[in-house]
């Protein structure tokens, strides 16, 4: 959950109003807040901007429902990069939430590294203690719960129907619970449950104590990491986003706030309700030597996973603001290419710099590096750059995927397969187990028992989330 408010959404939707009446000049003007901050960017030509349909909505995310020629359902790979130490397939069962027998999932195989298997034991709201609200959104909220039985803390995520269905989530819903029960991944958060009331979904996944990634940030002197710090939480968002990709899925919302921080200190990527994934999976192809790649760390440039999500091409206005590609804002169409992007927009916001991604900069103006608290290398700036490329077929990542962006000089010491045993730069510091003084004080509106709400009838034939299937995974 984000603390950022819509304070540009009125300046956006002016943006697209000035886009109907006039013609942007060959040359812009900097902006007179940018001359407060050091100016991030450089002017440059600009070309005539593509008119945009958008919709805002709250936390700054933007979102316009599917209407693309992308595909819908996700099918693994068969090729699992060496890096981040996959070892087997798993086949994850799930139960049925109508039936009450085990079925085998449609969510078919996923890439793990440790034992993923289905208990029978039927979960309900009232197998739950509600501690504590740690997160709020637009559809639902984000609870602290103990389970019962084992008593082990977990997040449980209440998501509201009749919201999910007033803003045509259904799919983004289904999608997001596809990939939670599909992947186990280090710096993926881990879902142990999902099932649905009359009333409410939900999803039980792993309590990170340490919060959101943002809220550390905001936390740190000067707000901001110094650049090996950096380089650590990249490479670690850099091993999911490939995971992510090698199974057919591109992000598409990549952010501080979309990060949490483990209490060892490890991030784990959450929240993948703007998720696309491709119908047609593709396998990962074997970066040949003879092909040219930036010199750099090029040992660990061994699986393509650009390959994988080569199918899809959606024209879906998704994200978040100042996180926006340029394909995105101009609607062309876009594809994994938008990952790279965000991830350097991401480094950029960890190294300090002031984050003034508006849709003008993004379009016309070249990313400049003001003075920050901390030095950052001149190989740093080059990565950034090389992710912050407009033309989305020339950007860092477009050809071979992470493996591009792993063989960059700037994590030329980076040791891809030790990052899971490496002590992380920050270790959240707990009084105990229930210490939430990480996560943003919220105030419940209205009183939330879990004891009181209603099971769901299991002959209801009108249900429009009957797809949103019970599961139960246990993870050894």
């Amino acid at each position: 959950m984000t603390e950022r408010t819509l304070k540009k959404s009125k300046s956006i939707m002016d943006f697209f109003k000035r886009e109907k009446e006039e013609v942007v000049e060959p040359k812009l003007k900097k902006q007179s807040s940018m001359s407060k901050i050091g100016s991030i960017f450089k002017n440059n030509n600009s070309t005539l901007l593509r008119k945009a349909q958008s919709q805002m909505f709250r936390e700054k995310k933007i979102v316009e429902e599917d209407s693309d020629s992308s595909f819908s359902c996700s099918t693994p790979t068969e090729v699992v990069s060496e890096d981040i130490n996959h070892s087997r397939w798993v086949i994850t069962n799930i139960r049925s939430s109508t039936a009450s027998t085990l079925v085998t999932t449609k969510y078919k195989i996923s890439h793990s590294s440790g034992s993923t298997h289905l208990t029978s034991t039927d979960i309900t709201p009232k197998d739950f203690e509600k501690i504590q609200i740690i997160g709020k959104g637009d559809v639902g909220r984000v609870f602290l719960v103990r389970n019962k039985l084992d008593q082990k803390l977990y997040a449980m995520k209440v998501l509201y129907k009749n919201e999910m269905i007033k803003r045509n989530k259904i799919n983004r819903v289904m999608a997001e619970q596809e990939i939670l029960a599909t992947v186990n991944h280090p710096f993926i958060v881990p879902l142990y449950h999902s099932f649905q009331t009359v009333d409410n979904l939900y999803f039980v996944t792993e309590y990170c104590s340490g919060g959101e990634f943002f809220r550390t940030l905001q936390g740190l002197p000067n707000k901001c990491l110094i650049e090996e710090h950096a380089k650590f939480y990249a490479a670690e968002v850099i091993c999911a986003l490939e995971f992510l990709h090698l199974i057919g899925y591109i992000y598409r919302d990549l952010k501080p706030e979309n990060i949490l921080l483990h209490h060892t200190g490890h991030i784990m990527l959450a929240d993948f309700d703007l998720s696309k994934p491709s119908k047609a999976a593709r396998k990962p192809m074997v970066v040949k030597k003879n092909i040219s790649i930036k010199k750099g760390n090029q040992q660990n440039t061994i699986i393509d996973t650009k390959a994988c999500t080569a199918t899809i091409r959606t024209n879906s206005f998704v994200g978040t603001e100042e996180y926006i590609a340029p394909e995105v804002i101009r609607g062309h169409g876009h594809s994994s290419n938008v990952d790279w992007w965000t991830l350097g927009v991401l480094i950029y916001e960890m190294l300090g710099a002031n984050r003034n991604f508006t849709f003008n900069n993004v379009l016309h103006l070249k990313v400049s590096f003001p003075k920050t608290a901390n030095p950052v290398s001149a190989t740093c700036k080059q990565l950034i750059r090389e992710l912050l490329i407009k033309d989305e077929y020339t950007r860092l990542g477009s050809r071979a995927g992470a493996a591009d962006v792993k063989a960059h000089a700037w994590f030329k010491n980076t040791h891809w397969a030790l990052l899971r045993n490496t002590t992380p730069p920050i270790v959240p510091i707990l009084s105990g187990p229930l210490d939430t003084s990480r996560f943003r004080k919220i105030r419940e509106s209205k009183s939330f028992d879990f004891e009181k709400e209603k099971l769901l009838d299991e002959s209801e034939t009108k249900n429009p989330f009957a797809n949103f299937e019970s599961v139960h995974i246990q993870r050894d």
